[in-house]
């Protein structure tokens, strides 16, 4: 790949270099060629960066202009980022920023000769390629890990797009660019533990890629990421609904995003209703799915840290002492070693509490540097906020003012006129739109609803043909907390009977109330006493106590 872009670089570094020598001729539109690798770029951005490497080496990139030039270099730059290699060629981005920025500034096209007819279209075409250039040079910022350049980059293209088209005009190539970048302001935001800007940015790349019919798995990516900001908010609810939109976008079950899905939904079933085994089953069985370390070590460290909030230290340390010797740096890293510290210092073992000490120490020493960096990323981020709305209200201000100095006042009433029934159709066709996508979002929904609770049936179920024998390996398996086990497995395989038990006998203690079910289970007296640590003329009075409060009733047939 490497060999690729010395290529790219060579052809299009003699195209600038004579481009910058001979004298530049006004130009109204890019080459054609580079125009087809543009929209390649949009859904098949492999196939655009084998067609800009040929274009690289035919003698039309020998005659490209200076406008041509920058062109191809932002090109380059995205068709890299979006075929996951670094950005090579930052200098060039960084001109061509430069470029599109002062052509946009000079009043787009007109500065540039374009004909009258054409100058509102090439001006639009000048803006977006200006935003699309701060964009791609805020990526190669966050790779670099300068994230407040990276989001002051972000936040510039977005300024730019916000300032140079209406809201009805982010469609298509525009509604996809408007949701990579808000994607890419909630991937940093997340990181920073921004929960609140990240949701923000989020919904708005939702909103954008369904304006651009985007393909369900993008939309499946950031629902999921949506839901987990929900999650670190301890908003379990919210954070439930956003993953159950996710599952319904997700077309593959035996991808990374829904073993994410499957990891993000366990630990907040865990937090919410805090049903540890259903948490830690789904959380072991995608370790074995995982396709790589990294994925195999986020799994430990979110298991490690369920049993460690239920007190079980040697099994968290089991999961999270490989997470402290593999990470290198990182959040990760750090957290970990402060749990194993605490849990050491539990043990009496002083001399590893020590040793985490320094490892939490050494990682935390920018711990105010980050915490000064979220103020600042926060603080940007509000006034782009503010910014954006004032900069719409003066827009339209604006463009009423330019719009009655141009003409007469009676052909100002039939524009306006115009204009509004314009406006009035587009905010129709948009809430038709918006109320078809939602019809087709409840139905979905439904259809999602349903088939859970078809799952949820069958495996209750299975659960039951399964109890006898489930019931059966536990009593023989001789562990210590057998009883516990076997009421789990009952309330699993018969989820409403203990309810039902309760409201029909609520005087029955919780002894009675395992006997009941050790009889329905069939368990014979010194079973039962084994069981519940008891004497079996002890059992025989329990017994004898539940047929006198049940009297006629079968107990039984409450636990069918």
């Amino acid at each position: 790949m490497k060999r690729i872009m010395y290529i790219i670089g060579f052809w299009l570094g003699l195209a600038m270099l004579a481009a910058c020598n001979k004298s530049v001729e006004p130009v109204e539109r890019p080459c054609q060629e580079l125009e087809e690798i543009d929209t390649l770029m949009w859904h098949q951005p492999d196939s655009a960066l084998k067609v800009m490497l040929e274009f690289a080496g035919s003698e039309a990139a020998d005659s490209i202009g200076v406008f041509e030039g920058h062109y191809c270099q932002v090109l380059v730059a995205e068709l890299l980022f979006k075929n996951y290699y670094a950005q090579s060629n930052r200098a060039e981005v960084l001109k061509a920023v430069g470029y599109f920025d002062s052509i946009v500034g000079m009043n787009g096209a007109d500065a540039r000769g374009a004909s009258p007819q054409r100058g509102v279209s090439v001006r639009e075409r000048d803006a977006f390629l200006a935003a699309r250039a701060h964009y791609i040079k805020g990526v190669g910022y966050y790779e670099r890990d300068s994230l407040v350049e990276a989001c002051t980059e972000y936040l510039c293209a977005l300024r730019t797009m916000d300032t140079r088209f209406a809201e009805n005009e982010l469609v298509d190539k525009k509604a996809r660019f408007m949701a990579l970048t808000y994607n890419r302001l909630m991937d940093l935001f997340s990181a920073q533990f921004m929960q609140e800007p990240a949701i923000y940015c989020g919904k708005q790349s939702v909103a954008y890629d369904r304006i651009a019919h985007s393909k369900p798995i993008s939309l499946a990516a950031t629902l999921l990421i949506i839901g987990k900001q929900y999650s670190k908010l301890n908003e379990y609810d919210s954070a439930a609904y956003y993953y159950d939109l996710t599952l319904s976008c997700i077309p593959d079950r035996n991808t990374m995003i829904y073993r994410d899905w499957v990891s993000s939904t366990a630990l907040n079933n865990y937090n919410n209703h805090h049903d540890t085994l259903a948490a830690l089953d789904s959380l072991k069985t995608v370790i074995a799915q995982s396709a790589s370390e990294a994925e195999r070590l986020n799994r430990y460290l979110t298991i490690g840290g369920i049993y460690n909030d239920i007190g079980q230290y040697d099994s968290a340390k089991y999961y999270w002492e490989p997470v402290f010797e593999l990470e290198e740096r990182g959040f990760h890293l750090r957290i970990v070693s402060d749990y194993l510290r605490e849990i050491s210092l539990k043990e009496g073992d002083t001399l590893k509490a020590d040793q985490y000490a320094q490892v939490v120490a050494k990682n935390s020493s920018s711990q105010g540097e980050s915490q000064a960096r979220v103020s600042l990323l926060s603080d940007m981020f509000q006034s782009y906020l503010q910014e954006k709305q004032e900069a719409a209200s003066l827009r339209e201000r604006r463009k009423a003012v330019k719009m009655a100095f141009a003409v007469v006042l009676p052909l100002v009433v039939v524009m306006l006129a115009a204009t509004l029934m314009m406006r009035r159709r587009g905010k129709r066709q948009m809430a038709a739109q918006h109320a078809e996508a939602q019809k087709a979002l409840e139905e979905r929904d439904r259809h999602h609803r349903e088939a859970i609770k078809k799952q949820q049936d069958e495996t209750i179920q299975q659960a039951r043909k399964m109890l006898p024998q489930r019931v059966s390996d536990i009593y023989h398996s001789k562990v210590n907390n057998r009883m516990e086990r076997i009421m789990a497995e009952f309330a699993a395989a018969c989820p409403f009977a203990l309810e039902q038990l309760a409201t029909a006998y609520p005087d029955l203690n919780e002894t009675e109330r395992q006997i009941a079910v050790l009889n329905f289970l069939h368990f014979r007296g010194k079973e039962e006493a084994e069981l519940l640590g008891f004497a079996e003329n002890t059992i025989m009075k329990y017994r004898s106590n539940l047929n006198k409060k049940a009297g006629s009733d079968p107990i039984s047939a409450l636990l069918a």
